[in-house]
């Protein structure tokens, strides 16, 4: 007779745990619950602080004989300028970049986000150039 108390005991508690592991997951099951948008009655008295983020925004257009550096991509991927046309880089994201030219020409080093870089094609020809910490990023200045 102890043989059977023992194994129901037993029994018992696995459908004890059983049951308790089921309404533990039927606990955790998603349900959404959507409450309605208050409107205020006043208008804010202060305006809260945004922390920065590294969501990317929408690059500045550059003009003329500038490229933009923005959302890890230099804008325009492709420039054409005269001999003599001095370029002007900025570093309008919000990490570090290079402008680095492939085949040596020019390199502005480590440019921190708001600097800027300029360099002035002397002779003609096509100048590929990429940013030495993100491979990815590649563009061209075409000197005519």
């Amino acid at each position: 007779m102890q043989k059977t108390y023992a194994h129901s005991t037993t029994q018992a508690w696995l459908y004890l745990l059983a049951l308790c592991l089921v309404v533990l997951l039927a606990a955790c099951g998603s349900t959404t619950t959507t409450t309605p948008a208050s409107t205020p009655t006043t208008a804010p008295t202060a305006t809260p602080t945004a922390a920065p983020t590294n969501t990317p925004t929408t690059a500045p257009i550059s003009t003329g004989n500038s490229v933009s550096i923005a959302n890890f991509a230099f804008s325009p991927a492709s420039l054409t300028v005269k001999v003599g046309t001095k370029v002007s880089w900025t570093n309008n994201d919000s990490v570090t970049h290079t402008v680095t030219a492939d085949k040596g020409a020019f390199n502005s080093g480590p440019l921190a986000p708001g600097s800027t870089f300029s360099f002035t094609f002397t002779k003609a020809g096509t100048y590929s150039y990429h940013c030495n910490i993100h491979r990815s990023m590649m563009a061209t200045i075409v000197v005519q």
